[in-house]
């Protein structure tokens, strides 16, 4: 009989400090493999620092965690070999084509030659942007800016990818399809963290967690928190988000 399968990510009691203030407190989370997990709340709430300690990009000030089975503070360069990463800001060289900005990230992962030629035409593939290697990056949409940043997030193969809105300031219809894409990785085994304050999406997703002002005040899958909104403190939440939409 086999054991319960090791979770994409866990942590408990997680906090960030900065100072007097307090960003993330004491939250506790587990991502099943395998599934979109929907990281939800207004901005400000700690959604992003919240990532950045899971990736290593900041040190918690208290708690533990582990992602893929790393530890978050003691292995965190172990782990960005495994996930792949797009932050809230675009981030990619808008004065590089879409293929040069695909072949830097395939050199930082140590793809080379015709492995990296291989991998970044799969890539461009999944993401349906196949022929605009020469295209100046600055010349994309913002919906195709976010499908090629997608790409280099997904240029090494990770088990694991983190999502930090990536549909920001993106028209309803490049929304829909980004998530089309979310869903055929997800069905290629890859896990998704993504966070979002748009409600719509948070119905997209396979399990919710919503933070606000730095802790988790529900958790669980859509279905069962849409039967339970009534709560005051989701109730407010919602509130705020829909105010963020607006």
């Amino acid at each position: 009989m086999g054991g319960v399968a090791e979770a994409a990510v866990n942590v408990q009691g997680l906090t960030k400090r900065f100072g007097g203030f307090t960003a993330v407190d004491g939250i506790d989370l587990r991502v099943e493999q395998g599934e979109i997990f929907g990281f939800v709340g207004p901005n400000g709430s700690g959604k992003s620092t919240t990532i950045r300690m899971l990736i290593g990009l900041l040190t918690p000030s208290a708690g533990q965690g582990q992602v893929l089975g790393l530890n978050v503070v003691r292995q965190a360069e172990a782990i960005r070999h495994h996930i792949g990463y797009m932050s809230q800001k675009f981030s990619l060289y808008d004065e590089l084509s879409a293929g040069e900005n695909l072949a830097f990230y395939a050199y930082i992962y140590g793809l080379h030659g015709a492995v990296a030629r291989q991998r970044m035409d799969e890539v461009l593939a999944l993401v349906e942007l196949a022929g605009i290697e020469k295209t100046l990056t600055q010349a994309l949409s913002t919906g195709w800016k976010q499908r090629l940043a997608l790409a280099c997030a997904l240029i090494h193969a990770p088990r694991l990818l983190f999502l930090d809105e990536p549909t920001g300031g993106v028209d309803p219809l490049a929304r829909r399809h980004f998530w089309d894409l979310l869903y055929q990785l997800c069905g290629q085994g890859v896990t998704v963290f993504v966070t979002t304050h748009y409600m719509d999406e948070a119905d997209y997703c396979h399990h919710l967690a919503f933070i606000n002002e730095g802790k988790i005040i529900a958790d669980g899958p859509p279905e069962r928190l849409k039967r339970n909104w009534e709560a005051p403190d989701l109730e407010a939440l919602f509130a705020r988000l829909v105010e963020a939409q607006g």
